[in-house]
């Protein structure tokens, strides 16, 4: 497993996970209307910001999995939120797990952040098991910039991973 840059390549299994009605149940956004030319803008913009990073998480042949994000990143506040999908046949296998923990690295050691975030719909109960089994914390303190982003949806659980957590 590694994760590496999204390439051109990763599009028609980025769209698979789109429209796989399993995967983006429990997900904020309308995937179905996706395209595969929706998927190559999207690779072709990911490298294009600084407040946002896309990753491909890829098997060792290099095959797409799946996507694992920061997004608005806050170069003030060092922080970022946390994002990941991967595919179907990704689930289970350890991907979501190593994708995680590559990105929050990364997020720590390359991007100076000493906070990342995330949030879930109480619904999406495959994720929320997946976050209580790997052991992270509930926060209810999240800014009112960051909730702004979510004002359409009350049924939440925030999670956080901090760089130097107070003791």
């Amino acid at each position: 497993m590694r994760i590496r840059k999204l390439e051109l390549k990763d599009a028609p299994l980025m769209l698979e996970w789109m429209h796989d009605e399993s995967v983006v149940c429990g997900l904020r956004g309308s995937f179905k209307e996706k395209t595969l030319d929706d998927c190559i803008a999207f690779i072709n913009n990911a490298h294009m910001t600084e407040e946002n990073i896309h990753l491909a998480i890829a098997t060792d042949a290099d095959e797409y999995m799946g996507t694992v994000s920061l997004k608005d990143i806050d170069r003030k506040e060092q922080s970022a939120e946390f994002a990941i999908t991967v595919r179907k046949s990704a689930m289970g296998k350890g991907y979501s797990w190593y994708g995680m923990r590559e990105i929050i690295q990364k997020a720590f050691e390359e991007y100076g952040l000493n906070r990342v975030y995330w949030c879930v719909s109480a619904q999406n109960v495959r994720a929320v098991k997946f976050y209580n089994k790997h052991g992270f914390e509930r926060i209810s303190d999240i800014s009112e910039k960051v909730q702004a982003r979510y004002k359409d949806m009350d049924d939440l659980l925030w999670y956080e991973v901090q760089k130097n957590p107070a003791k």
